[in-house]
């Protein structure tokens, strides 16, 4: 089985019966039929459904030099063509949510690959077993699994003194057996927890307690494994109303460890705090998962440019200078963030064992820049929408004797008061509710606190060539 459809994910994460806490109560029945999470279900399933689709075959499946066939999300490039392929099914997948799914399964997909073309890191150091990263590697690709992650500390102390703290939340290793190690505590922030068919958990670079210095996969209903779940922006759940968010709204949860035996054969490294902050550096990780994010965002900003001119088109406001003043800022960082991507894959370098490697610099500023960029855009969608942001009629109400009232008098440029008001309900979904909120707060911290980032694109950044330019100018 290379590659499931929809159906086959729904029923395989409808089996799992995973623990799932939510609104106060324990979730008990099919996942894929609670309102918090059908939506986002449906909504993945419909992606799977693109790989049966003998149109998207071609681009949606891929064969390696071993003769298997599997998702293309799983690809380990070692070619330009390679690279292609795998960004033009980010995107494919990414223009039928929008760009609004950021956990779709092609982003987790990106990340066990990285790890898989990364094990020689791994290879002959301590309490380190890379071969439990291949294993599940070809099992991921065998059964076209789906994973989320949990990496974050909780938030209790981030003074620079918490590793002092005698009694920390942070998920750690409390016991060693014969059978594997115990975790107890508590991660963040698993996006899709408890709709995936496993969960990846790892710790971030820098830790000084070894306790905390592990990485493992876990299958989502493993005994002592708990999603707490934050409360639901799903909406209305009619999609009239609310566009958006009734169907692409990812849960995110907190993960509760209560004594989870971790087998051995699960563990990647553990009790090794070098390892914990070298694999994420040295590793293909931020390479690898940038091209993924960079790829999906550039298909986000299309959909946000989308809805602007729409507006602009819809209230007929066009003429106006600082309009478009404003539609030209999108095109821009739209434009800016393609010609990022492009130069990281046309900078790719191959490693020594032949995968290649898009250049991380790049997608380093692509992604800097969107996480400033994206909250600018939803600022200028509710600037052009203005008052038509608010005054926003449900379906019951153009479904009532008043409906024909305010067909007519929320009517657009050319078009009438319902169709304009679906258009600005979905603007205002996009960016006003939420599912909107979360959206703009989730892309600016998508790969990590801006500050720290902008930091380290500081360091890394060779600016000897410039320098030199300018001495020899003095």
């Amino acid at each position: 089985m290379a590659v499931i459809s929809g159906k086959e994910y729904i029923r395989r994460i409808d089996r799992l019966n995973s623990n799932i806490w939510i609104e106060g109560r324990q979730i008990s029945g099919p996942i894929s039929k609670h309102a918090a999470f059908s939506g986002a279900v449906k909504s993945q399933a419909l992606l799977y459904d693109l790989q049966k689709c003998s149109e998207h075959e071609s681009l949606l499946i891929h064969k390696d030099c071993h003769g298997r066939s599997f998702g293309t999300s799983f690809i380990i490039p070692k070619t330009r063509k390679d690279l292609e392929k795998k960004r033009e099914m980010v995107q494919l997948w990414a223009r039928h949510t929008g760009g609004l799914m950021g956990r779709s399964p092609d982003y987790m997909n990106t990340v066990l690959a990285a790890f898989r073309s990364s094990i020689h890191l791994l290879e002959g150091e301590e309490n380190c077993f890379p071969e439990n990263i291949v294993k599940l590697y070809d099992r991921a690709i065998e059964k076209d699994l789906s994973f989320t992650h949990t990496f974050i500390n909780p938030q209790c102390n981030r003074g620079s003194l918490a590793f002092m703290d005698e009694d920390p939340p942070n998920a750690r290793t409390v016991d060693r057996t014969e059978d594997g190690i115990i975790v107890s505590g508590a991660k963040l922030l698993a996006t899709q927890g408890g709709m995936t068919d496993e969960i990846i958990v790892y710790s971030p670079p820098g830790l000084m307690d070894k306790d905390q210095a592990f990485a493992f996969s876990l299958p989502a209903d493993t005994k002592g494994l708990t999603f707490a779940c934050r409360k639901p922006f799903s909406g209305t759940g009619e999609r009239f109303d609310s566009p958006l968010s009734s169907r692409f709204e990812e849960m995110d949860s907190l993960v509760i460890f209560d004594r989870v035996l971790v087998p051995w054969e699960r563990i990647f490294y553990y009790d090794n705090n070098k390892i914990a902050d070298h694999f994420f550096k040295q590793s293909h990780f931020a390479s690898f998962a940038l091209h993924q994010v960079v790829s999906r965002q550039i298909v986000k900003t299309e959909f946000i440019l989308g809805v602007a001119q729409l507006i602009v088109d819809t209230i007929n406001i066009s003429e106006y200078e600082h309009v478009q003043l404003k539609i030209t800022e999108i095109i821009c960082g739209l434009e800016c963030v393609r010609a990022l991507l492009g130069r990281s894959e046309s900078e790719a370098e191959k490693d020594e064992r032949g995968v290649l490697v898009p250049a991380a610099g790049p997608l380093y500023v692509a992604v800097s820049m969107f996480q400033k960029s994206c909250a600018r855009f939803t600022e200028i969608i509710q600037i052009l929408g203005a008052s038509g942001m608010i005054c926003l009629p449900d379906k019951a109400q153009f479904d009532s004797p008043i409906g024909e009232d305010l067909n007519r008098y929320l009517r657009g440029f050319n078009i009438n008061g319902r169709d304009r008001v679906e258009l600005f309900s979905l603007a205002s979904d996009l960016c006003m509710s939420h599912f909107g909120s979360r959206q703009t707060l989730y892309e600016r911290f998508f790969f990590g606190d801006p500050v720290r980032l902008s930091q380290s694109i500081y360091r890394s950044y060779d600016s000897s060539i410039h320098k030199e330019l300018v001495k020899k100018f003095l």
